[in-house]
């Protein structure tokens, strides 16, 4: 097998543990390892989408199975995200790869720090 598939599943199956652990979604762990791969912001955020796709359903499946779903809620979560990630995916052509780092480090470090001094 080739390293770097080997690579991706392992790194695939971390994810998959930290998102279903956190309800992130695993974006804030993809993105980063696609840009260290050297795939561009855009790349890293559309592959990135493709993974979390596969992750959140089986996700789901895990955790409806433990009664931890709220469908109602997550259908109308999703109705407006469907309006947000329209928005977002045009949004993203228009920044560089390196603007896109600094952007995602600021919300990641911003997010960090509300969950860390929240009482």
């Amino acid at each position: 097998m080739n390293p770097s598939i080997l690579m991706m599943v392992l790194c695939g199956i971390l994810v998959g543990i930290g998102a279903s652990f956190s309800g992130l979604g695993g974006g804030f762990l993809m993105v980063p390892l696609l840009l260290f791969l050297g795939f561009s912001a855009q790349k890293s955020v559309g592959t990135s989408f493709l993974a979390i796709v596969v992750i959140s359903l089986s996700a789901l499946l895990a955790h409806n199975k433990l009664a931890n779903v709220d469908y109602k809620a997550g259908i109308l979560l999703g109705l407006g995200g469907i309006i947000g990630a329209q928005i977002g995916a045009r949004l993203v052509e228009h920044v560089s790869t390196a603007n896109f780092k600094k952007i995602f480090a600021v919300i990641l470090l911003g997010l960090a720090m509300y969950i860390f001094f929240k009482k």
